[in-house]
């Protein structure tokens, strides 16, 4: 349905996560991915989705001068706020313990930023999921890292493994947002173009 819409449009994903990417392709989008590195550093005062905002942006300025007329570039960036902090990507195993236990019987927050790039305009979304979980044993914890290596995970967690089965205790908001993507407000946007 939305293939069709965007036919005179080239989509681009700039984002190496599989989720990512399958979520676009359960979309039936028709789209090609290109990855630029850049550094994820954000000034230290900014909090929640300004982070997440600042981040999905600088992203996409990394492709400035480089899209056509007909291309419209799609970056992303997710976190973690739990306690006034935003935890991303666990450094190690140790890391990954220490996130997933001060996750453990908490309610934390998911956010998600995506930026649309084109050659005319840049525009910014976001969106916000809580998400709460039962206490975790020790054990569980380390079974989890141990057989799932969530190292290239915010808050060293994927709520579609085996922790997310036996931990989340209750979420409110997008279940695809704690994935990786707000996959119905991506797919509204995409829709309402011109």
């Amino acid at each position: 349905m939305l293939r069709n819409k965007l036919k005179k449009y080239q989509i681009i994903l700039a984002s190496g996560s599989p989720r990512r990417q399958q979520f676009f392709k359960d979309l039936d989008l028709d789209f090609e991915i290109r990855l630029k590195e850049i550094e994820e550093i954000y000034p230290a005062e900014l909090k929640r989705e300004a982070i997440t905002n600042y981040l999905a942006a600088l992203k996409a300025a990394a492709f400035e001068g480089d899209l056509k007329d007909n291309e419209v570039l799609v970056t992303s960036d997710t976190l973690v706020w739990h306690n006034e902090k935003a935890l991303g990507k666990p450094k190690d195993k140790q890391d990954a313990f220490a996130i997933l236990k001060s996750l453990s019987n908490a309610t934390h927050e998911v956010i998600t930023s995506v930026c649309f790039k084109t050659n005319t305009k840049t525009d910014v979304i976001y969106e916000i999921t809580k998400v709460t979980f039962n206490e975790l044993s020790d054990d569980a914890i380390e079974y989890y890292i141990e057989n799932y290596q969530p190292f290239d995970k915010a808050g060293a967690y994927g709520i579609q493994e085996w922790i997310g089965f036996i931990g989340v205790a209750k979420i409110e908001g997008s279940y695809a947002n704690v994935i990786g993507l707000p996959v119905d407000k991506v797919y509204q946007y995409l829709n309402n173009l011109k």
